[in-house]
């Protein structure tokens, strides 16, 4: 619970850098920095996507991606393990990562297996879908690129995301009566 208002600028920032969890201060082109700046790219994206009109099992899980998401963002600007356990709401669980299967799994089951590649596109809910797709792989392969070691959890976290961001799309467009282009 906070107990004071929260200030939206606070000029710590204006020569380039800025604070990680604990206070260690580093530049704004930091790995680490670019990181969680894509995960939260990935975050308003998502938030582009439910501004679309969506169907209430869709909407579901996109409202706890973006919830996990600052889970990741809370995770990588804490590079020392200081939330530790003290924050419960940034841990990422091997649970986590089932949740997404489950979801890939029963969204999968509505869509005809693919026998080839396919065209990003569709209706524009199933391309902003395509396009949170792609920029969720390029936070995953940022993290990978850290020097510091990031948990198994958001590394297979970010990996499941992705797909299940791509069978999304796939079902959007599908409920949309959208015909899926092949290569």
């Amino acid at each position: 619970m906070y107990t004071e208002d929260v200030k939206i600028y606070t000029r710590t920032g204006d020569r380039g850098q800025t604070s990680l969890v604990g206070g260690t201060r580093v530049s704004k082109c930091d790995p680490r920095v670019e990181a969680y700046g894509d995960v939260d790219e990935l975050n308003a994206t998502l938030g582009l996507v439910a501004a679309e009109s969506l169907d209430a099992d869709l909407d579901e899980v996109l409202v706890r991606l973006q919830t996990d998401l600052f889970a990741i963002g809370a995770r990588l600007a804490d590079p020392g393990d200081r939330l530790g356990d003290r924050v419960p709401k940034a841990a990422v669980e091997p649970s986590d990562v089932e949740r997404l299967e489950s979801w890939i799994d029963r969204l999968d089951s509505e869509l005809q297996p693919l026998k080839r590649f396919i065209l990003p596109g569709g209706s524009r809910t199933g391309a902003l879908l395509h396009l949170a797709r792609t920029v969720c792989r390029r936070a995953e392969r940022r993290i990978v690129a850290l020097d510091s070691p990031v948990s198994a959890e958001v590394l297979a976290y970010l990996n499941r995301a992705s797909d299940l961001l791509f069978v999304m799309a796939r079902v959007v467009n599908r409920r949309a009566g959208k015909s899926e282009i092949e290569w």
